[in-house]
């Protein structure tokens, strides 16, 4: 299991990885260092592989930047679990690997601190404070996930 942090509604892409960096920072690791360095300063110091974030309504919303789904991945954050996503964000979540889960009940039981684990083949999001079940991922999107993204997808599925 890992450790929850928790965000309220409309957590923007350059909340989530901040505009200042998306010319100068292009190393997926060097993303990370910066992962909500505005919202919350300590993330990317504290945040373990693992660890879940859990937001309200919205995430990831504002522009279609890349950089503020692989700093979140980069930075060891294993899932997102929030009461909705903006579209292109989400898909930008599925194109790089990272699981986007819209669970509102669970975002609604859990708290920054709280210890949580998705586990995507079972549908369910294990929590201190319960289990949590969400609907399979379409067999298309978890080949995607498994593959590490959408990349590592095409090229394991067309290699020669």
């Amino acid at each position: 299991m890992g450790r929850v942090f928790k965000y309220g509604d409309d957590v923007n892409t350059d909340v989530l990885f901040p505009g200042k960096h998306t010319y100068t920072v292009s190393d997926p690791l060097e993303m990370a260092q910066h992962a909500l360095e505005d919202l919350d300063p300590a993330f990317a110091k504290e945040v373990k592989p693992g660890d879940i974030i859990v937001a309200g309504s919205n995430f990831g919303c504002g522009s279609s930047r890349e950089q503020a789904v692989l700093a979140l991945k980069y930075a060891g954050v294993t899932a997102v679990i929030a009461e909705s996503f903006a579209r292109i964000y989400y898909r930008n979540c599925i194109n790089s690997g990272l699981p986007a889960l819209a669970l509102p009940e669970a975002v609604s039981a859990l708290n920054d601190g709280d210890e949580a684990e998705a586990d995507l083949a079972a549908g369910v999001v294990k929590t201190s404070k319960g289990d949590f079940s969400f609907a399979p991922l379409p067999p298309e999107v978890q080949a995607i996930l498994d593959a590490g993204g959408l990349i590592e997808y095409l090229r394991k599925r067309f290699a020669r």
